[in-house]
């Protein structure tokens, strides 16, 4: 069944008439409403389309956040072989809301890790709908330090909402471990391409996101802060979360513009959620066209181009 975002109302209308009469077809043989389905449908089609042409910086906030889209655990089982998951950051405990592991990509030993927010109730609890403590992004340090250890590109898939911001999560040091986990980042020596496929929300996303390059999906953001939060802050009401959005600029072509994201990887008509193998496949193709990028790179000369592009980021506008 379709979950539909509020802007698609008028979608789940049509859609649903379409549906009432196959369902009346199904129960009275003698019924024709092919034509009738059909007019439906293409009008349908149409709709889709004109109401993804031109999506608001709110609204591209909606999909991002769309609980059909693809999740990390989805990009795994699909475009990587041979996964072998490690867990644990060897001083608190395992966070289920990252998940990371060695793997195959192209017959390519990497290393995976990103967050997971979950599918259903129960995962999404056991996820922690993607929010990470410190000890996920220990894991992730963890993690990217073998990599590095033993010349592994890393390939990091972002989606949440930020870090979790909970008591224990600060008594056991939430901003240190972001910011080790930035720096870790900053200093390893193999590739680091990093995918936004989803939210990629405030410090917990930059944590897993300060690579040599960075894609986003047409539809998924990348902000400081969350529109919501922003508009607490600066409006005193959330519900001012619409003129947030736009002030952001956390789209993925905003984005692109800045210089902050390499690569907007299209996404088929109507959003990832309603085409999910399209999906993963557009997001591997572009992961092999990155990652080729550093073939015959020495290490010092990766981490040295990577430091130099954090340094020169922010000298383009928006103009255009």
């Amino acid at each position: 069944m379709q979950n539909y975002l509020e802007f698609e109302k008028p979608l789940a209308e049509i859609e649903g008439k379409a549906e009432e009469l196959r369902a009346l077809a199904r129960q009275n043989e003698e019924m024709d409403v092919t034509e009738e389905a059909a007019a439906l449908d293409a009008k349908s089609a149409e709709m889709l389309e004109k109401l993804y042409e031109g999506l608001t910086p709110w609204q591209k906030c909606q999909v991002a956040r769309h609980p059909d889209r693809p999740h990390c655990k989805d990009y795994i089982e699909t475009l990587f072989s041979e996964y072998t998951p490690l867990a644990g950051d060897r001083n608190f405990a395992d966070d289920h809301a990252v998940m990371g592991g060695l793997a195959r990509f192209n017959d390519q030993p990497v290393m995976v890790i990103g967050h997971e927010r979950g599918h259903d109730t129960e995962s999404r609890i056991k996820r922690n709908f993607g929010m990470a403590r410190p000890e996920g992004y220990r894991k992730a340090i963890r993690l990217m330090d073998m990599a590095d250890r033993f010349g592994l590109p890393i390939i990091t898939l972002v989606d949440t909402q930020g870090a979790f911001p909970g008591k224990g999560a600060e008594e056991r040091g939430q901003s240190e471990a972001i910011a080790r986990s930035t720096e870790k980042c900053l200093n390893v020596k193999v590739p680091l391409v990093s995918v936004i496929i989803g939210e990629g929300g405030s410090g917990g996303a930059v944590a897993f996101a300060t690579g040599d390059r960075l894609a986003m999906l047409e539809h998924s953001i990348y902000s400081v802060i969350s529109p919501e939060g922003c508009a607490s802050i600066l409006w005193k009401d959330a519900t001012k979360m619409r003129e947030a959005a736009e002030a952001l600029h956390l789209t993925a072509q905003d984005l692109l513009k800045l210089g902050v994201a390499d690569v907007v990887i299209p996404e088929p008509k109507g959003g990832a959620q309603r085409h999910r193998e399209e999906t993963i496949a557009a997001v591997g193709e572009t992961l092999t066209s990155l990652l080729a990028e550093f073939d015959g790179m020495a290490p010092d000369e990766i981490r040295a181009a990577r430091r130099k592009r954090y340094l020169d980021m922010g000298s383009k506008g928006l103009a255009g």
